[in-house]
């Protein structure tokens, strides 16, 4: 028996996660990208959680999700206060986990219909 997981038409999905790659509906994204549950997913130009502005996330807030999904690369790297401000002033949730974990909760929220934005980093293929 095959089972295929229900989409729903217009919401974006991670199709794939590897060091290195994001595939989003099949596209391979090989840097930090923004994933919106619907329009058109953005690069996010964050090479890693070391470099991470303020600026980053505004662009984040500017979205207007009711919650961010951020993947911090291959292991858990939590923001400061200081650079999630732009999220925090809207009243925007955010939560931290590695790239791969991120992944499959954005799945999840966006397939239920949820506002939700994927920043993810994509760590590089060792």
């Amino acid at each position: 028996m095959k089972l295929h997981a229900d989409q729903i038409e217009g919401v974006n999905v991670v199709s794939g996660y590897a060091p290195g790659v994001v595939k989003v509906n099949g596209q391979e994204h090989l840097h930090a990208v923004l994933v919106p549950w619907n329009g058109e997913v953005l690069d996010w130009q964050a090479d890693d959680a070391a470099t991470l502005t303020a600026e980053h996330f505004q662009r984040v807030a500017d979205l207007k999700p009711e919650v961010v999904i951020y993947g911090s690369g291959d292991r858990i790297r939590f923001p400061s206060g200081a650079l999630l401000k732009p999220l925090m002033s809207q009243r925007i949730g955010i939560e931290t986990m590695d790239s791969g974990a991120a992944c499959r909760t954005y799945n999840v929220l966006a397939g239920e219909g949820r506002s939700v934005v994927l920043a993810l980093l994509v760590p590089p293929a060792r």
